[in-house]
């Protein structure tokens, strides 16, 4: 920038999913002017949403939210939104509270309902001769759950777990393999307690009890999808950021957040070489590209470097995206997903996976965001269904005929492999879920499809997975980076942070970012009730707001 003045910021973000965006809505909230600088046309990350137009007819996606919990009143993503003013901005939809999941498997069908005492009693009726231990998991389960939130809401240390809650240790960070079999459950038990576990994509026998419990946990006050998707969460900390003194810019890509003896002092940008300073960087990132690309291996330590490298990353999903021309919720399909598995031996499946091959019995997930979302016109016209499906693939690159990724410059689009593997897999998807929803084959009025390879081509995640570092019993929170660093006003948030992935998780990890930049105690505040920055401040909002264009629109202004 010669002979300009550079930029000045308090903060900068790099990265605008949802952790990057809470973080930077709370700096903003608390008088840090801060900028997140995301590379893609629209902000949210994984939370974003994507627009096509096909004969005449326009429909959205989302990308990554599918559904949520903690969105009911006293829920933590409804904290956190009231924290910075935006609780009466998001409005959330309930899916079935008697089956907010259904888990199909070779002769059993199973309707998660929300309640603890509900999902025991339903256990406990499908599986009579396990009713015994099948009481001691749920009790073993909800006692873990609940000492894992406490410790992430920072209202129970580490040191205290020895006296005030030792199941978390003797069976909480143990596998879920090894809790079962303890206390003499059979494979399906097992497979029904886990079946929705193509939310976190590890292996059983590397899950760790915790995170089955945290996540069976998170929905058992309700499953809810937000009101215009993924996106208006997204736009809604746009938002909040803008009206607090910060700002947003998309298509700024950030080549290297520059480090001097020691310490932050701002970013470059990739496209431009436009150099960018603050003393403070938060990075939503990739982890494995912030330390060992944009910061750089040689300001880290050994120790450090060689930590990060050995992170397993988890296993990586393939979508594909329909639009039926007919009207499931007229035809009576209830309002809840799909988790179909054509096997018991759930972790046979993930051996295969890890092998490079997809298994005939891998897992079928399916998402109808227009029972999710009737009201939302951009989904689809009336009369037609807008859905995901979606399932667990290998993580190598050659199972897609691909030599190299293309966040290291690599090319895929017109390959013919790469388009005889997607058509194989979309294929696949299609015809399992043809066998649940009969018929939808012969009514697809769009089809396309999104691979890892298409997930690091957008979000530059390592592998193309969704999830972060697998959150495996070797890898749990105390052996995780974050959300400080040994580099000096460096801080990280992101799904391999360690308060882990998924949408309220990644929300809680930007605030714990925060507040560490802050040194204050932001979770303490939200779960309090308490409201950073000025309500009023926000803009008003018209009858025509459109979330997806709220997050691409440019900046008001390049603040100096």
């Amino acid at each position: 920038m010669s002979g300009q003045q550079r930029e000045q910021w308090d903060a900068i973000v790099v990265g605008s999913g949802l952790g990057g965006l809470a973080c930077a809505a709370y700096l903003c909230a608390a008088g840090k002017r801060t900028l997140v600088l995301e590379s893609h046309y629209v902000a949210g990350g994984n939370s974003q949403a994507f627009r096509r137009r096909h004969k005449g007819r326009d429909y959205e996606f989302d990308v990554g939210v599918h559904y949520i919990g903690e969105c009911g009143p006293e829920g933590l993503i409804t904290r956190v939104l009231r924290g910075v003013g935006l609780s009466d901005r998001v409005r959330f939809h309930r899916l079935d509270p008697d089956a907010y999941s259904t888990l199909i498997f070779p002769g059993l069908t199973f309707r998660v309902p929300a309640g603890w005492d509900r999902y025991r009693a339903r256990l406990i009726e499908t599986f009579p001769d396990e009713a015994e231990p099948l009481g001691r998991m749920i009790d073993t389960m909800r006692t873990v759950a609940d000492t894992g939130r406490r410790l992430l809401n920072g209202e129970l240390s580490p040191e205290s777990l020895f006296t005030e809650a030792p199941e978390f240790l003797t069976r909480g960070i143990r596998p879920v393999t090894e809790v079962c079999a303890e206390l003499g459950l059979s494979e399906k038990a097992m497979a029904v307690l886990v079946g929705e576990q193509g939310d976190y994509c590890v292996p059983p026998s590397r899950t760790p009890l915790v995170l089955q419990a945290g996540l069976t946990d998170h929905y058992m006050r309700g499953a809810f999808y937000p009101q215009g998707g993924g996106q208006a969460l997204a736009a809604s900390f746009v938002e909040a950021i803008r009206a607090y003194g910060g700002e947003v810019w998309t298509r700024s890509p950030v080549e290297r957040i520059r480090v001097e003896g020691g310490r932050v002092t701002g970013v470059t940008l990739a496209k431009t070489g436009e150099q960018i300073d603050a003393p403070v960087v938060v990075s939503n990132a990739d982890l494995k590209r912030t330390v060992l690309q944009l910061v750089g291996e040689a300001h880290f330590s050994r120790e450090t470097r060689e930590r990060v490298e050995a992170y397993r990353m988890s296993l990586p999903l393939f979508v594909a995206y329909l639009v039926l021309d007919k009207d499931l919720a007229a035809e009576g399909v209830p309002n809840t997903n799909y988790f179909a598995w054509g096997s018991y031996d759930i972790e046979g499946v993930y051996r295969k996976l890890e092998a490079g091959e997809f298994p005939d019995d891998n897992l079928l997930y399916i998402a109808i965001a227009s029972l999710r979302d009737p009201a939302n016109s951009h989904l689809a016209p009336k009369g037609r269904t807008n859905l995901q499906l979606m399932t667990v693939v290998p993580k190598e690159y050659s199972f897609w005929g691909v030599g190299k990724g293309p966040a290291d410059g690599g090319q895929y689009h017109r390959d013919h492999e790469y388009r005889r593997r997607k058509d194989e897999v979309t294929d696949w998807l299609i015809g399992s879920a043809d066998r649940i929803l009969p018929g939808i084959r012969d009514h697809i009025d769009w089809k396309e499809a999104a691979s890892p390879v298409t997930q690091e081509r957008f979000t530059r995640s390592t592998g193309g997975t969704s999830y972060g570092i697998e959150f495996a019993c070797d890898q749990l929170p105390p052996m995780r980076l974050g959300p400080t660093t040994e580099i000096q006003g460096l801080y990280l948030c992101g799904a391999s942070a360690p308060s882990g992935h998924g949408i309220s998780n990644v929300i809680r990890g930007g605030v714990a970012a925060a507040a560490k930049v802050l040194e204050r105690d932001l979770m303490r505040e939200v779960l309090a009730g308490d409201v950073l920055g000025d309500r009023d401040a926000l803009p008003e909002r018209r009858d025509d707001w459109d979330p997806w264009l709220e997050c691409k629109r440019p900046p008001r202004r390049r603040a100096s």
